[in-house]
């Protein structure tokens, strides 16, 4: 009796979740990435816009470089404290309205900052502009670890950071060579409207989530997942590394800057943005390397990213002008290459509450981002670059460290 019921055409228990997945040259592929990519591109741009404006803006508030440095710290802090409620959020409402919602008050936000008058209330648009994108940070990496198939999610990852290298790198860009000539009030409505674009393709294209689950959204879940994720022998380590190599990066491009205008180089606003063409290697390394990782493994690939990031800061400390704008590349590529992996390990190794995951890893990683961002201009006032580059290499000496011990992680995780 039992072997007729299971042969019959209409199967009465749901389709197994490997029946659903987005695969690699579908339809659904090519509109998820399409859409995650504009997501991550209008994030990336919205939040790391400010940092060529940073030197402009020590001279127009009379502040010094650290306190110029609050104007992405407080919005990676805010963003950081956002992740933390927005992805439990998302694992009970759903993953696409969230991220809908989040783009569309984030670039309303950026308008909004642009008809500040005062660096408090600069300040003060600028912690909505991170409040507002956690909503697209903490669910973007779980939709994709929930929607695409496990083979292909390495790739799928790495595209959609891709969208976070080209977001960050036309954000500097567009903003840096703009306010060359027009005000910073101007840059940033463009910026806005920019993303208010992206927010809207973003909607249209998204395919809807077929393999999100409702979970109940109360402090006793919260608290189980929580404790669930740091008993993990490797997802700890991970949120760590998020903290140290974030960062390392926004130091090193929050005060690159001020090194660049002052002697021996003496460039403009203008020249400095279009350094930010340094993020194409990462919008190649975050696809390439994820790709690699799926095929090797991300326990091979991982450490071997961070000792690229250390060799490219190496290279920035010396004088010649072609040396810095080399290591610059070589530590963006080694950056977004490592991020990459980090990220599709996060989604691999939490087998539940994957939306509070992420929300735990990318907390870190903005953490990271705005005190290492803001406590590098002290090393900045007292010894130069040099003192960036000495700042740099403690955070990667011991991220290389900690990702030699997850290395050793058992290779079925990995």
């Amino acid at each position: 009796m039992k072997s007729a019921v299971a042969r019959l055409p209409i199967d009465p228990e749901p389709a197994p979740l490997n029946d659903i997945w987005i695969e690699k040259g579908t339809p659904a592929f090519m509109k998820t990435v399409l859409a995650l990519f504009s997501g991550g591109f209008a994030t990336f741009a919205l939040l790391y816009c400010v940092q060529p404006m940073m030197p402009l803006l020590s001279q127009e508030f009379s502040i010094n470089a650290a306190q110029s440095s609050l104007v992405l710290s407080v919005s990676t802090g805010m963003l950081a404290i956002g992740l933390l409620i927005t992805g439990p959020i998302s694992d009970r409402i759903g993953r696409k309205p969230v991220m809908v919602f989040a783009l569309l008050c984030a670039a309303l936000s950026t308008m909004a900052s642009a008809m500040m008058p005062s660096w408090e209330l600069l300040l003060a648009t600028r912690a909505l502009v991170g409040l507002s994108l956690s909503g697209l940070a903490a669910v973007a990496m779980t939709y994709l670890s929930e929607e695409i198939h496990p083979q292909h999610i390495g790739l799928a990852m790495g595209l959609y950071i891709g969208g976070n290298a080209i977001g960050g790198m036309s954000g500097r860009l567009i903003l840096g060579v703009l306010i060359d000539f027009v005000s910073w009030h101007t840059a940033m409505l463009v910026m806005g409207g920019l993303a208010l674009l992206a927010a809207v393709v973003f909607w249209r294209v998204l395919p809807e989530s077929r393999n999100f689950r409702s979970q109940a959204l109360n402090p006793r879940s919260l608290l189980e997942g929580f404790t669930t994720h740091f008993k993990d022998a490797g997802l700890p380590w991970l949120f760590l590394e998020a903290f140290l190599l974030m960062g390392a990066f926004v130091t090193l491009f929050n005060y690159i800057g001020y090194r660049l205008l002052a002697e021996p180089y003496h460039m403009n606003q203008a020249l400095v943005g279009l350094l930010s063409v340094v993020y194409l290697s990462g919008i190649y390394s975050s696809a390439q390397v994820g790709a690699l990782a799926d095929r090797l493994g991300r326990r091979k690939v991982f450490w071997a990213s961070i000792v690229v990031m250390a060799g490219g800061m190496l290279m920035t400390l010396a004088s010649p002008l072609a040396m810095v704008i080399v290591g610059m590349l070589v530590f963006t590529f080694g950056f977004f290459g490592a991020h990459s992996v980090a990220s599709s390990w996060i989604g691999r190794r939490a087998l539940k509450a994957k939306g509070q995951a992420s929300s735990l890893y990318l907390f870190c990683y903005y953490v990271g981002s705005s005190i290492a961002g803001t406590a590098g201009g002290v090393f900045w006032h007292y010894a130069g670059w040099n003192g960036i580059g000495l700042f740099i290499g403690a955070l990667l000496a011991v991220a290389l460290a900690v990702a030699l011990k997850l290395s050793r992680l058992p290779a079925k995780t990995a």
